[in-house]
């Protein structure tokens, strides 16, 4: 029987209905539309391969008139492939994203990491995990779990708490306000983060008839919203009053392509910029008024303005403790906060004066109303006395000469050197987001991508993936630890796959050089921080390395090719080298795990024991308790 059979109908089931409505999704901004979900990442087995397979399959070989391609890709991992949706979505300014889909089971549970990641960050991802038979006649089923309290729990309940909507769809009928909420969420500039629908393997594979209305193309209008009048005029009197104010940008202005009104705004005004981790690239570095990274990773230039502020304007930041350094940045006593954000919460934060707003046109209004206004020119002087000095500052750490083995700020300073303007650097967790927050000088709001709000290991080698997908035209660099590297690296496997080209730069330091640092600043001796057999007391002893993993070899073994070089000269050599291919690619270099790292001028809570046996410990609990006096809240 065709399926049109029936006027007005269609005969479909649950997952082909939901393969056919997400290809007519689309999200429009400034006039300019994009299909909301691009494509799909899926891991299949019992549970989704005869459902949502299918249905992508069907999709592929077999589409029908109004039913767009769904572009499906198989990853290697379920947590990597989340990974490389959000970043992909996170390119895309959230404007477009991919679809999620596992098996039931562990295969569905290893995507809560990767849902978590997207909701901090405020990034859309859509998430298909797969679920037990809605029926229950088949009961247990394979890698179902059993709650003796009640039948109605499954493993996918762990995403509720990290999803910004959550449904199970036990009848077809929930699914046509099921996908229409979850594109709401997903188009929504201050509600989005992971949408997750969990798909009861019978249930997909259920045939429904649908009103062929539901399946018509359907553009969601992202949304600007504009500053209330009463509470621009708040801010207003605010920045006037003000002596020193600053502003610290988030990722919200950039996600807002808010780039040139900041530019203007602080032109106008000479209020000076610091950058948060998301933020950093929305004002050029060479901006007179950029003063770089604030708070626990900042640099100088940044915090020395942040200490003395009488006026801080937040532009969609959250506020992380790295950004407040633990609540100790900000140390003028009469400091007072205007917070521009399209979601409420984090405009409330630190007691704030609320201009509930897009960037964007927030910065327009607050350009227009402050006509006439201008910092003094004492406070200009001091701005460009702070940038000058932190500029030497990173000439120094990209230049040192360090040896025998190479610092690995020297590595950046090559590679901040090699990319173009629109290049793309990502990181996310160890001790290089804090020495690129602190030295990256970005020109443009595309180059700097490191995810620091959920600071996930093994976000890097699958973010390269969805990175190069979003911006095909960019050369993509993924800057990767030794132990980032061995908690996720199959996408590589997925990347050469799809020819998909990134240079991966694969630091070894044979240990954890953020952690083992922390660790050493709190008492703790770096312990369990270096590759060390177990037993009593190796983990500490400064013996030489245990023979561990090549992961030069490794990489190798998943296609890449791969660069081994020692020094800056041949880093830069090798770069040359895989720019000029059209293959994925590594760099892998040995560099000092001791360091050195940027000076630090801020500080983050981290609490050390109150009591111990341990002499070092004793020493840092003290230090601790110093370091600890200007915490406070902002009221």
């Amino acid at each position: 029987m065709s399926n049109e059979a029936y006027a007005g109908t269609i005969r479909l089931t649950v997952a082909q209905a939901t393969i056919r409505f997400l290809s007519n999704q689309y999200s429009e901004r400034d006039g300019v539309e994009q299909r909301l979900i691009e494509g799909a990442f899926g891991i299949f087995g019992h549970g989704n391969v005869a459902g949502i397979g299918q249905a992508l399959l069907q999709n592929e070989i077999e589409p029908v008139e109004g039913e767009n391609p769904m572009p499906y890709i198989m990853p290697r991992n379920e947590q990597g492939a989340v990974h490389a949706a959000a970043a992909y979505a996170k390119v895309k300014n959230r404007l477009s994203t991919y679809m999620v889909t596992a098996s039931i089971g562990p295969g569905s549970l290893n995507m809560v990491t990767g849902a978590a990641l997207a909701t901090t960050n405020r990034i859309p991802v859509l998430i298909f995990p797969s679920d037990q038979f809605a029926t229950r006649v088949p009961d247990p089923v394979l890698q179902q779990l059993e709650d003796p309290t009640t039948l109605d729990l499954t493993v996918n309940d762990a995403f509720r708490p990290v999803s910004r909507f959550f449904d199970r769809i036990n009848r077809p009928e929930q699914l046509i306000p099921s996908l229409l909420s979850a594109m709401r969420v997903l188009s929504d500039p201050a509600e989005t983060g992971a949408v997750v629908i969990a798909m009861p393997q019978d249930v997909q594979v259920e045939a429904f008839d649908w009103p062929v209305e539901f399946f018509r193309k359907r553009v969601w209008h992202v949304r600007r919203p504009l500053p209330e009048p009463a509470a621009l005029e708040r801010a207003v009197a605010l920045i006037k009053a003000a002596k020193r104010p600053m502003i610290i940008v988030g990722g919200g202005a950039i996600y807002s392509e808010a780039s040139e009104e900041l530019r203007a705004f602080a032109s106008a005004t000479g209020i000076p910029v610091a950058d948060t981790q998301a933020g950093k690239g929305a004002i050029n570095f060479d901006h007179p008024c950029a003063i770089g990274g604030v708070g626990s990773t900042g640099g100088d230039s940044g915090n020395h303005i942040a200490d003395a502020a009488d006026l801080v304007i937040g532009i969609g930041t959250r506020y992380s403790d790295f950004t407040t350094a633990s609540k100790t940045q900000f140390k003028n006593r009469d400091v007072r906060f205007v917070n521009i954000n399209v979601l409420p919460f984090d405009a409330a934060k630190q007691s704030a004066e609320m201009v509930v707003a897009d960037a964007r046109e927030a910065l327009v209004a607050l350009t227009k109303a402050l006509e006439g206004y201008r910092v003094s020119e004492e406070y200009t002087e001091e701005i460009a006395k702070e940038r000058d000095a932190w500029f030497a500052r990173t000439e120094e750490c990209y230049h040192r000469g360090h040896g025998p083995l190479p610092a690995q700020t020297e590595v950046f300073g090559a590679l901040n050197e090699l990319l173009g303007d629109e290049d793309i650097v990502i990181n996310a967790a160890g001790s290089m987001p804090g020495d690129l927050q602190a030295l990256w000088q970005a020109k443009t709001p595309i180059q700097y991508h490191v995810e620091y709000a959920f600071s996930c290991m093994g976000y890097e080698i699958p973010a390269g993936l969805g990175c190069k997908l979003a911006r095909p035209e960019s050369e993509v660099v993924s800057i990767v630890g030794d132990g980032t590297y061995q908690m996720l690296p199959m996408e590589l496997a997925t990347v050469v796959q799809e020819n998909v080209k990134v240079i991966y730069v694969l630091l070894q330091n044979h240990g954890f050089a953020s952690i083992g640092s922390l660790s050493e600043s709190r008492g703790s001796q770096r312990f369990g921080t270096k590759y060390r057999q177990r037993g009593s007391g190796s983990h500490l002893e400064d013996t030489e390395t245990i023979r561990g993993v090549d992961i030069a070899a490794n990489a190798e073994s998943w296609g890449l090719t791969v660069y081994r070089v020692h020094t800056i000269e041949e880093f830069k050599a090798a770069y040359a080298q895989a720019q000029a291919a059209d293959e994925p690619a590594m760099i892998h270099i040995e560099t000092d795990l001791m360091g050195p790292n940027p000076p630090a001028s801020s500080w983050w809570d981290v609490a050390v024991s109150q009591v111990s046996r341990l002499e070092s410990t004793q020493r840092a609990y003290e230090q601790y308790l110093e370091d600890k006096k200007p915490q406070r809240h902002y009221l």
